[in-house]
């Protein structure tokens, strides 16, 4: 069982890594250079350190829950909320809003069935971003956020679904909320 989970588990072939790097390097750089255009090279605010993670599991192991579209865009967006609400909140506190914020984001994905890891990490970034990114207030959400999001997403679809023995979303209608049953 160990030899299995330790060895099998992880072992990951040449096109996998191929299409993993072409994933996240056009998905991170596409990010990156829409940043550069936008913004002064001091201040990255579209790449923020969350989609680094997100990269890992929509480019990296595509078919796990956690990587999904509905957990990507349903993770981050209600965390990044979640994140500003309690920033705006709780502003000089930065220990109580980071808690607090990380804390709320994952009870609230738990819920909506939206659980992405790197959702967490853009809570925190509310918290504890330049004062650039703390000043955007709900401008955070739409901006670098949700368009960051959906540059990953766009760019996973592509990548993913060109390699042939690739296949993203695991759910193909995924995007229809109004036909899901959860029990």
């Amino acid at each position: 069982m160990a030899r299995y989970v330790i060895y099998k588990e992880t072992l990951i072939d040449f096109k996998d890594h191929f299409w993993t790097f072409v994933g996240s390097f056009i998905g991170i750089g596409l990010i990156g250079f829409l940043n550069q255009n936008k913004i002064s090279s001091t201040d990255n605010l579209f790449l923020i350190g969350s989609f680094g993670a997100t990269s890992v599991l929509l480019y990296g192991i595509t078919n796990s829950p956690l990587a999904q579209p509905r957990n990507l865009i349903g993770g981050h967006v209600i965390s990044a909320f979640i994140g500003v609400t309690v920033h705006l909140l709780i502003p000089h506190e930065l220990w109580l809003s980071s808690a607090l914020a990380v804390s709320v984001s994952i009870v609230v994905m738990q819920i909506t069935k939206t659980l992405h890891p790197p959702g967490g990490a853009t809570a925190l970034i509310a918290n504890l971003g330049s004062p650039k990114i703390t000043s955007l207030g709900y401008l955070y959400v739409l901006n670098p956020v949700l368009t960051g999001v959906l540059i990953l997403l766009l760019v996973a679809l592509v990548v993913n679904n060109r390699a042939g023995h690739r296949a993203y979303p695991k759910n193909k209608n995924w995007y229809k909320i109004w036909e899901r049953k959860y029990r």
